[in-house]
């Protein structure tokens, strides 16, 4: 369920406090959740992650992304759960997982991470970040 798409960070659609064991196995020392609370009857309530998380010693953030798009506010909060996490891996989610990849890559390509690199581990963990690409030349042009 989790799609490693670099060498520190996983993607997945939405989880539940029964996936916390994984993440834990795993190593995961962040879980950054990004969606938005009640955007759908099925989601479980960003409290019972952040409770199941804390439980299991693994720090919780939440960075809600609507459909309507990125700000510069979400982007510079991704960056900022990354560079805490340190060496710990990070599981970031939505409710399929794009999302959380598309503002994994506008964080990396902010923090100067070449593009190829950013487009190869999406596609390997099977998202396209192809809508975003003229932000990430944006934000990659901003960090060099």
């Amino acid at each position: 369920m989790f799609r490693k798409i670099d060498d520190k960070t996983y993607a997945s659609p939405q989880i539940t406090v029964d996936d916390i064991a994984e993440a834990s196995a795993l190593g995961i020392g962040l879980i950054v959740n990004n969606r938005p609370e009640d955007e759908s009857d099925d989601q479980t309530p960003g409290a019972a992650i952040a409770a199941a998380a804390a439980a299991a010693g693994i720090a919780y953030v939440a960075i809600p992304v609507t459909h309507a798009g990125f700000s510069m506010p979400q982007v510079e909060a991704m960056e900022a759960a990354l560079a805490a996490a340190g060496d710990k891996p990070v599981l970031a989610y939505c409710r399929s997982g794009t999302r959380s990849t598309l503002l994994w890559a506008l964080a990396q390509a902010r923090m100067g991470t070449a593009l190829e690199a950013i487009v190869t581990g999406a596609a390997g963990a099977g998202y396209d970040v192809s809508p975003i690409r003229a932000q990430l030349d944006f934000l990659s042009a901003q960090a060099t």
